[in-house]
């Protein structure tokens, strides 16, 4: 459990109030505009992640400052506060991206550090990329006063002859171009046509599974999740959001009220149905970890059993997150799973309702006039699309997506990277064959540091029409884009010794996902023998946020924490 407490919900009130002795703290208050009545109102902190670094969070200014009128409308006083945020996207590929999993600690530690430091009664936090949601949701669960979280909306598909387009068609156009497939003019015209404006990548890539996951934990509002950032709706559900956080103070309803291990299961199931990213499993591991609740990996593949994939979203499948949300959102998604008895009804959330409540008006199905979210009599998979695999190659677990393939057992050559350049190169390069199992190690946590996303070589092997027969495994992590027979999360990582560290070019390896294994066929003796003679190579920085961050990283198995 959180430090703070239902007890601590007031302690700000107490130290506005306590006369003479706080003087000081009322005049630099006064200096950001407090009057004499605004003392005995709630103090509520709006965490904006405003930013034009990426499409994603270059639309969040105008739902902070939304927020802050209805706040003030409302009766609080709000302060707004910014936070940081690294675009997966734009740092894809280089080493800009060892910093995104940072950047979700930065941002949980840095509301927290605000929450705490200004004794908040409440938060508001609002962001749009991948690392925002997870940064957001650590913070509100440490810090236990009541609160809410705004996503900043999803991105329109870009438009392309009748094609739908995503950034991930943009990594996808790079395999093909290198193959012959298309030429440089098309490769252009695919790269100036994927991304239209403001809001986060359209499929149902990292940051829709994330919002997707918080509003079936319910710390947000329904429907909010698949929204697009320049639709109206998206202004009006934050003004809506920012009402009902006077609910929460009004009824002391906290984050450790909603964030429960009923409403993790909730959230992995609704994952599982939407065919959502990989990094969900290391979000809602960190995220429990934060709350103090008992969650593991191995949940995921006992949720995953009963939970279907039944809606057909991009990467695997044909829609975005605009196209859910106008067949029913994230609602219709959960009404399907209450009915079929895999979510829990009596979870309560963000606005005073229990889940069940929320849900009451919700069609039993969705309409048969879209093919968005399928009959669960006709789903994509029968089972959820995560499936955790072990084996003595990761015998802590590791995490394949399975959605849209239809190779589920490889058993190759492995052929050896310690870098995902080096590997990009070599799929570029044509040096990677149908049958080969790819090994992309000292990518992890640690050995990164930073446990980077490997979009670039996935989508490059899908470009080369090798996605059905090709392996791939790393100790890194994988994009919400990437699909085909991909591996991630092996634990332990090479740096620390893991047996992906100890595999050479040839061995052979086995994924099966049916059987949930992960096997280097080669003996244990030979590889207590290759044990002995490896050694760590040196941590890749030795200051700065990197190094402190694999100095306190923990394995991918137990959600990356730092804490």
């Amino acid at each position: 459990m959180p430090e703070s407490s239902k007890e601590g919900l007031n302690r700000k009130s107490r130290l506005l109030t306590a006369g003479d002795k706080r003087s000081p703290n009322r005049a630099m208050l006064r200096a950001v505009g407090f009057k004499d009545e605004d003392f005995d109102k709630p103090i509520i902190g709006v965490a904006n992640g405003q930013s034009n670094i990426t499409p994603c969070n270059a639309g969040l200014g105008k739902l902070a400052d939304v927020a802050m009128a209805e706040i003030k409308n409302n009766g609080g006083m709000p302060q707004m506060f910014g936070t940081i945020t690294i675009s997966d996207g734009i740092s894809m590929g280089t080493e800009g991206m060892k910093c995104s999993l940072v950047s979700r600690e930065v941002i949980a530690d840095s509301i927290e550090v605000v929450g705490r430091g200004a004794c908040m009664d409440a938060m508001i936090a609002i962001g749009g990329c991948d690392k925002n949601m997870p940064g957001a949701m650590i913070a509100l669960a440490r810090l236990n006063v009541p609160g809410i979280f705004v996503y900043g909306g999803t991105i329109k598909p870009g438009r392309l002859g009748d094609q739908d387009l995503t950034v991930v068609s943009v990594f996808e156009a790079v395999g093909q171009f290198s193959g012959g497939l298309i030429d440089k003019d098309q490769l252009t015209a695919i790269e100036k046509n994927a991304c239209p404006g403001y809001g986060s990548c359209g499929g149902m890539f990292t940051a829709n599974t994330m919002s997707s996951a918080i509003e079936a934990m319910g710390m947000s509002l329904p429907y909010s999740s698949t929204m697009s950032n320049e639709d109206k709706e998206k202004e009006l559900s934050t003004q809506q959001s920012s009402q009902a956080l006077f609910t929460l103070l009004e009824e002391n309803i906290l984050p450790s009220d909603i964030i429960t291990r009923k409403s993790l299961e909730n959230a992995i199931a609704v994952v599982m149905a939407v065919g959502g990213s990989t990094n969900a499993v290391l979000h809602l591991l960190a995220i429990a970890h934060s709350m103090g609740i008992e969650l593991t990996i191995d949940d995921f593949e006992t949720i995953r059993k009963k939970a279907p994939h039944f809606c057909d979203m991009k990467p695997s499948g044909k829609y975005v997150a605009i196209d859910l949300h106008q067949a029913g959102g994230i609602p219709q998604v959960m009404k399907m799973l209450l009915k079929a008895g895999i979510l829990h009804g009596d979870c309560i959330t963000v606005t005073g309702k229990t889940v069940a409540e929320n849900l009451k008006n919700v069609p039993d199905a969705p309409a048969t006039t879209q093919d968005v979210i399928l009959p669960l009599s006709a789903p994509k998979s029968k089972e959820g699309h995560l499936v955790i695999l072990k084996g003595n190659l990761s015998p802590e677990g590791c995490v394949a997506k399975v959605s849209g393939i239809k190779t589920r057992r490889i058993e190759g050559p492995a052929k050896i990277f310690n870098s995902e350049e080096e590997c990009l190169d070599a799929i570029i390069g044509d040096k990677i064959k149908t049958g080969d199992v790819v090994v992309i190690r000292y990518e992890g946590p640690q050995g990164g540091p930073g446990m980077r996303e490997m979009l670039a070589p996935t989508s490059a092997i899908v470009g080369k029409g090798l996605g059905e027969s090709v392996g791939l495994l790393t100790d890194g992590r994988f994009s919400g884009g990437s699909y085909g027979l991909v591996v991630g999360h092996v634990a332990p990582e090479a740096q620390v010794g893991g047996a992906i560290g100890l595999v050479q070019e040839g061995d052979t390896i086995t994924i099966d996902v049916d059987k949930n294994l992960i096997q280097l066929n080669v003996n244990d003796a030979e590889l207590d023998r290759r044990k002995k003679q490896w050694q760590a190579p040196p941590i890749k920085y030795q200051s700065g946020a990197l190094a402190k961050y694999a100095k306190l990283v923990s394995t991918a198995s137990r959600g990356a924490v730092t804490d």
